[in-house]
C-alpha cells in the first residue's frame, strides 16, 4: 500500500478512543434510563432524513403523549453505529441505509425491519476530483478510495467494482467517517469518495467533484426503519403511531422541498440550497417492505456474503415485520 494511502486508513487511535468512549457512555446511561423507565420511547437518528425532520416538529411527542410514552433521542453518524445501540438495548428504533441491517442482523436475530422508504439511487455517488485523470469506474484499479464501513456506500462500492470487472481488493479502501473522508477527498489524500447526501450535494457544491457513478443501474439504496422484535412485541401501539408520524412527516416532505430544506439547514450545517439539490434526490412514502425490498436486501446480503464480509449467511425475510403481524 503507497504511504499516502496508509496513512489515510491509518486509525485515529486517540479520537477513536474518545469516541468509542463516548458512545459506551451513552449506551450505558441510555439502558439505564429505560430501565428506571419503561414508558419511554428512544429514538436513533441520524443528521439528515425523516427522523430528524420528526425530531424537529415535535409530532411524535404529539402522538405519543396519549400512550403514555416519552421521547428521547440520540443523534448518530452513521448507520452501523446506530444499529450497534439498537443491537446493545439502548435505543428502539431507528433508520439506516441497505447495508448496515446485513450485518446487524448476522448477529443479532432480535433485529427487526418495520418499514422502509421508497429506492432513490440518486442519492449515494462515487465522486472523485474535478481534474482527477479516472474518467471510469476501471480507472479505479490500485486507487484510493474512501467510504464508511458498512454503511451503504460500502455496498454501491461492491456493485461499482463488479460492474466495472474489478475484484474487490483491485482498489485500496479507506474507511473514514463521512467528516474525515470529506477532508481527506477535499486535500487530495484519496483518489475517490463514495458517499451520500447531503454530504454529496455538499462536496458536488463545494469542491466541483465529479460524479464517477451514482447507484442507477448499480443498487436502490433505500433508507429502512428498524427496531426489536422485543419493542415490537411490548410496544406495538407505540410503534404504529411513530410510523404514522413519520407518514405525516413524509408527506409534508414531498411536497415542501424548499420549507424542508431551510428547516434542516440550521441542525445539518449545509446551505439550504444545498440540501434542497439533495432532496430533491431523496424519495418519500414509508411503507412496509414489499417482495421487491426484501430481495434486494438479499442480494446484499449474498454480495457481502460472497467477499467473505458477512460472517454467516442470513435470509432477510426473516427479520422483516409483516402486516397485521
Amino acid at each position: 500500500m503507497p504511504a499516502l494511502a496508509r496513512a489515510v486508513a491509518r486509525p485515529r487511535f486517540a479520537d477513536a478512543a474518545r469516541t468509542a468512549l463516548a458512545a459506551l457512555a451513552l449506551l450505558v446511561l441510555t439502558t439505564l434510563l429505560a430501565r428506571a423507565d419503561d414508558r419511554v420511547i428512544r429514538i436513533g437518528y441520524q443528521k439528515y432524513g425523516t427522523l430528524v425532520l420528526l425530531k424537529g416538529k415535535g409530532l411524535l411527542e404529539q402522538r405519543l403523549k396519549p400512550l403514555g410514552y416519552r421521547v428521547t433521542w440520540a443523534e448518530f453518524p452513521s448507520g452501523p453505529p446506530l444499529l450497534e445501540a439498537l443491537n446493545a438495548g439502548a435505543i428502539d428504533l431507528g433508520s439506516t441505509g441497505e447495508a448496515p441491517p446485513i450485518f446487524a442482523q448476522a448477529v443479532n436475530p432480535n433485529l427487526v425491519y418495520v418499514a422502509a422508504e421508497p429506492a432513490a439511487p440518486l442519492g449515494e455517488a462515487i465522486l472523485v476530483g474535478r481534474d482527477s485523470p479516472i474518467r471510469s469506474l476501471a480507472d479505479l484499479r490500485g486507487r484510493t478510495l474512501a467510504l464508511n464501513k458498512g454503511s451503504n456506500t460500502h455496498y454501491l462500492v461492491v456493485r461499482a467494482l463488479e460492474q466495472a470487472g474489478l475484484p474487490y481488493d483491485a482498489v485500496t479502501l479507506a474507511f473514514l467517517a463521512p467528516a474525515d473522508a470529506g477532508a481527506a477527498f477535499a486535500r487530495g489524500a484519496v483518489d475517490a469518495w463514495a458517499i451520500w447526501d447531503p454530504f454529496l450535494a455538499s462536496a458536488e457544491r463545494t469542491t466541483g467533484a465529479r460524479t464517477l457513478a451514482t447507484g442507477e443501474g448499480l443498487v436502490p439504496n433505500r433508507q429502512f426503519y428498524l427496531s426489536s422484535r422485543s419493542f415490537v412485541q411490548a410496544k406495538r401501539p407505540a410503534l404504529d403511531a411513530a410510523l404514522a408520524a413519520i407518514a405525516e412527516i413524509d408527506a409534508w416532505a414531498r411536497a415542501s422541498t424548499d420549507a424542508v430544506a431551510a428547516e434542516l439547514a440550521p441542525a445539518v450545517g449545509i446551505p439550504a440550497p444545498v440540501l434542497t439539490l439533495a432532496l430533491r434526490r431523496q424519495t418519500f412514502g414509508v411503507a412496509p417492505l414489499d417482495a421487491a425490498a426484501i430481495a434486494d436486501q438479499q442480494r446484499v446480503a449474498d454480495a457481502f456474503l460472497r467477499l467473505g464480509l458477512l460472517p454467516k449467511p442470513i435470509t432477510v425475510a426473516d427479520a422483516v415485520l409483516r402486516p397485521g403481524s
